[in-house]
Order: structure tokens, then C-alpha cells, then sequence
């Protein structure tokens, strides 16, 4: 079937809920955004523990120690792009820094998955990969997802650090030491601040770990 549909079209009366493409619909999603991030902001306690991590991580990396990060969906693409900017840059050309997704191997995951179940997909990575004085950042939206919280297990019977990034509800926030609590329950508003908290995350880890790579900034004409 090939269907010619103009967006201005008004919704179908069989379809009264339907969100018509319109700029002031556009707007509202961005607005929500926005005021997800103003909570976040206004949130002392959560910026508090943000910086916590920071410091956290950069003790991990001083003494030589990795960062592990894991979640599902599209927390194992957040996983990934924290991965990513720690082991090749962010702002600036510095040393790597030892970070590893634990999402991305296609192999190893569908052979833990199968043989031992989707949730200890992470928690057998952490047994393989783990040593005491890493930290493990799980990410899950929804706080609850059972490869993470048995991750979090696993991570603590191996003396790892445990940090979780998630919203407002779910078991990961008392499960781990460190919990970013996003202040909302909607998966998209969450996921939002997550690359948020990720990006500020390797911004004070190259500024505190490297300051002496970074080229300073051109003077104002």
C-alpha cells in the first residue's frame, strides 16, 4: 500500500488522539525536554552526586583501573558513545582512557544469552573483565532491568564500584553506591539527560585528567 499523506491534514475522527505534525506539537516535545532538564538542574542533590562520579572516575583512572558500562536498548547505545568518548576523545586530543561496553559484543553476548540467560549478560562480563578498583556505570531507564541489577551483584562480589543511571523509580538506585537519578519516569525525557550526564561526565574528566592538552582558546579580536 502506498500511502500520499499530507502532514497539515487534520486528524482522522477515527483517530481523535493522534498528535497532528504541526510546529507547536514539534515545540511541546522540546519544551518537555527542557523542563526535564530544569528539574535536573535545580536538583542540588543530584548535581551533588554527579560530581561524585566525576571524582570517582578519575580516582579509577589514576591508579590505573578501567570504567565497564552497560544497559540495553538504547542504554547500550548510551553505553557505547561513553565507551567510545573516554578511549578516543571528547573535546580534545589526550590520552585514551580504559573503558569497555559491555553491549557491543555481539558474540560474547548471544553466547551468555544463551547458555546462561539474558540476565547475567552483564554480571558474566563483570566476572570475566572485572577487577577490584574498576567501577561499573549500569545504565537502565526504568532502574529495574534484571541484567543490570544482577551486574550490580556480580560487581560487588569482585570489588567493583557500582554507579547506576537511571530515572526516578526502580530497584538500581538502592543496588548500587552511586545512583544519578533522572527526576522523571519517561523513558525518552530520561535517556535525554543521560547523554547529558555522559557528555558532563567526559568534559571534567578531560579538563581534570588533562588540562595540559588542551590548546587554549583563541583571544576575542
Amino acid at each position: 500500500m502506498n500511502l500520499h499523506l499530507d502532514p497539515a491534514t487534520p486528524a482522522d475522527a477515527a483517530f481523535p488522539n493522534r498528535i497532528p505534525v504541526s510546529r507547536d506539537a514539534i515545540a511541546a516535545y522540546v519544551a518537555d525536554s527542557i523542563a526535564v532538564k530544569q528539574a535536573l538542574l535545580a536538583d542540588t542533590a543530584l548535581l551533588d552526586a554527579i560530581g561524585a562520579v566525576v571524582r570517582l572516575c578519575i580516582e579509577v583512572f589514576r591508579r590505573g583501573n578501567k570504567v565497564l558500562v552497560g544497559g540495553n536498548g538504547g542504554s547500550a547505545a548510551d553505553a557505547q558513545h561513553l565507551a567510545a568518548e573516554l578511549v578516543a576523545r571528547f573535546e580534545y586530543d589526550r590520552p585514551g582512557l580504559p573503558a569497555i561496553s559491555l553491549s557491543t559484543d555481539t558474540s560474547g553476548m548471544t553466547a551468555i544469552g544463551n547458555d546462561y540467560g539474558y540476565e547475567h549478560l552483564f554480571a558474566r562480563q563483570i566476572e570475566a573483565l572485572g577487577q577490584p578498583g574498576d567501577l561499573f556505570i549500569g545504565i537502565t531507564t526504568s532502574g529495574n532491568s534484571k541484567n543490570v541489577l544482577k551486574a550490580f551483584e556480580s560487581a560487588a562480589r569482585r570489588g567493583i564500584t557500582r554507579i547506576a543511571l537511571c530515572g526516578a523509580g526502580g530497584r538500581a538506585r538502592d543496588i548500587a553506591e552511586h545512583a544519578l537519578c533522572v527526576p522523571s519516569t519517561h523513558t525518552p525525557r530520561i535517556q535525554e539527560c543521560h547523554i547529558l550526564i555522559i557528555h558532563i561526565l567526559c568534559a571534567l574528566l578531560e579538563e581534570n585528567l588533562f588540562p595540559e592538552h588542551k590548546a587554549p582558546k583563541p583571544a576575542l579580536p
